[in-house]
């Protein structure tokens, strides 16, 4: 994707969610009592600033992560420092996540500071050079505050679905009074914006995945080529420990953090199911990049976080 024509995607999908946010609030203001809505978007909007603020506390404890010490892995310690000065910002804290998974995400809050987390996982699976990409990644989300934009536009959509919640609550109270009726409309309206909202949400996540992928593309030598395989195998053994491992669907309550989003994995590994025992690194990637992306693959899409793989390996082909 064009560097200039994935900003404007992502630009206009701001604009589209933060648009139809405050025509449908214009609305809603002027047609009913101002006090309670208004009361009731500070409360929304002082709980997700809150919970912003300490959600790197809540994450430490869901995905037992603590910060990782430069002796224990100063390979790792030293990527992290050295492609921070080539992104342009400030070396975040080195993070160490004890999950089953292969993966990586960054965090932080102004309470907690900027965090690059990698699960020990993901240090057995790939090779030095791939976590160098995915590291590259993970600092493209921290250089484009992408942890903040998606706070923004997440807390959107909440508002919306409490707001229908609340309406519908009180129009079960006033079916007796003349507004019932109207409390009813405005609740099925809410609910509509807020499913539509979340729609759009999520595309902005995918937007912001391919742009993170860019920006380890260009920091990283040889970044595409590094960062494809090392997706690929991602995608790949998340796929065989979901198949054995019970406990590992756990773990999705923050998966928009992720690199890779672990419940595609069963869908996007559908054409690596020979098995990787026999494939180098790059042939797993190109088996990837043959499959066809089908109708399912794409309507599955639109409910995910994450692009699909094949579109994603495709895109990084494009850069290299």
């Amino acid at each position: 994707m064009n560097l200039w024509k994935l900003r404007f995607s992502i630009l206009g999908t701001i604009a589209t969610i933060t648009g139809l946010s405050t025509l449908f609030l214009t609305v809603l203001l002027s047609l009913t009592g101002l006090f309670d809505y208004l009361t009731l978007i500070i409360f929304v909007v002082l709980f997700n600033f809150v919970q912003w603020l300490f959600a790197p506390y809540l994450i430490d404890a869901m995905y037992h992560v603590r910060e990782a010490s430069r002796s224990e892995n100063p390979k790792l310690y030293s990527m992290v420092e050295q492609e921070s000065l080539k992104s342009g910002i400030k070396t975040p804290k080195v993070m160490m996540a004890q999950i089953p998974l292969p993966n990586a995400f960054a965090y932080g809050s102004p309470i907690a500071g900027s965090r690059v987390a990698v699960t020990t996982e993901l240090l057995k699976t790939l090779e030095n050079e791939e976590v160098e990409a995915v590291i590259g990644h993970e600092l493209g989300h921290l250089k484009h505050r992408d942890v903040q934009v998606m706070m923004f536009v997440s807390f959107l959509p909440a508002l919306f679905y409490w707001i229908g919640y609340i309406t519908f609550l009180s129009s079960g109270y006033g079916r007796r009074e003349r507004n019932g009726g109207a409390a009813a409309i405005i609740g099925i309206i809410s609910m509509l914006l807020y499913g539509v909202l979340t729609l759009f949400t999520l595309h902005l996540s995918r937007l912001r995945e391919y742009y993170a992928d860019r920006h380890s593309a260009t920091i990283v030598e040889e970044g595409p080529r590094k960062l494809s395989e090392g997706l690929a195998k991602i995608v790949h053994s998340t796929r065989n420990l979901k198949r054995f491992r019970r406990d590992v669907s756990g773990f999705n309550s923050f998966k928009s953090l992720f690199i890779a989003d672990p419940d595609l994995a069963e869908t996007d590994a559908t054409s690596l199911a020979g098995g990787r025992t026999y494939l180098t690194d790059q042939k797993l990637v190109e088996k990837v990049l043959k499959r066809e992306v089908t109708t399912f693959d794409k309507m599955r899409e639109l409910f995910s976080s994450h692009p699909n793989i094949v579109k994603r390996l495709r895109a990084l082909k494009e850069l290299a």
